[in-house]
């Protein structure tokens, strides 16, 4: 017998509006992740059904209702996670309630990950060690090396906000030289990391190109950290890891 996962998507931006046009929304693009990441499970992952709705929780302001979903997924965004937007604040009172009100899971993403750190109370701001672009080694710890069962991962990051303690009653899953909480971890509840398992070179490419051009990168960043941008990383294992964790 299937079993259907219903997974609300919490759009918290637009992509570029060449990913846009290519790839779709975020929604979209954690959908084809998502996917890849249950075939990878194997015949674990054979009868499950992914049934994903997309919430574009920035303009329309628009939540699911909880009863009619299994686990909640928070995007990144090109916005600051500590500021208090309305649509921010409504979005942190969200998580804060679902975490508090019901046992359903939450996965976030980058700015998902920050949402999920300062609703559950952490600090969360301009990160010490500053921008962290393109593939980058994350060194997991004893738990993040337990629960993706490798010692360290390579993902796309894209930041320069950082979570920067743990909420109380999760861990962290490891750290970079860059960012020392690079994910968020509660069995059942909560997982989260700073990367971006569902970017790959393209994405990234376009992300690089369009802010170098916007002179937010200047010309030795992007020269450096375009040549990471095409580097094998681990987006559909840590996809696989989060099924693990939704299932």
């Amino acid at each position: 017998m299937t079993r259907t996962f219903r997974l609300a998507v919490l759009e918290c931006d637009t992509p570029f509006p060449t990913v846009n046009a290519s790839r779709g929304s975020y929604g979209n693009i954690f959908r084809d992740l998502l996917l890849k990441g249950l075939d990878g499970l194997g015949e674990k992952g054979s009868d499950v059904s992914l049934d994903l709705s997309k919430w574009d929780v920035v303009t329309a302001q628009e939540y699911p209702n909880v009863d009619d979903v299994d686990g909640f997924l928070l995007t990144g965004s090109k916005f600051t996670a500590f500021h208090d937007d309305p649509w921010i604040l409504k979005l942190v009172e969200f998580v804060s309630k679902i975490y508090t009100t019901t046992k359903k899971p939450i996965v976030g993403i980058c700015f998902g990950h920050q949402i999920i750190g300062r609703a559950l109370g952490a600090n969360v701001g301009l990160s010490p060690g500053g921008w962290e672009i393109c593939v980058d080694r994350i060194n997991l710890n004893e738990t993040g090396q337990k629960l993706l069962g490798v010692s360290s991962l390579g993902l796309h990051q894209m930041h320069r906000d950082a979570v920067l303690d743990v909420p109380k009653g999760l861990v962290s899953l490891g750290s970079s030289p860059r960012c020392k909480v690079q994910g968020l971890y509660e069995p059942g509840r909560i997982i989260s990391f700073q990367a971006h398992p569902e970017f790959d070179d393209f994405i990234m490419s376009e992300i690089m190109e369009a802010r170098y051009e916007q002179k937010i990168f200047d010309k030795d960043m992007y020269e450096e950290g375009i040549t990471r941008a095409r580097a094998a990383h681990d987006g559909v294992l840590v996809s696989s890891k989060i099924w693990e964790f939704l299932l």
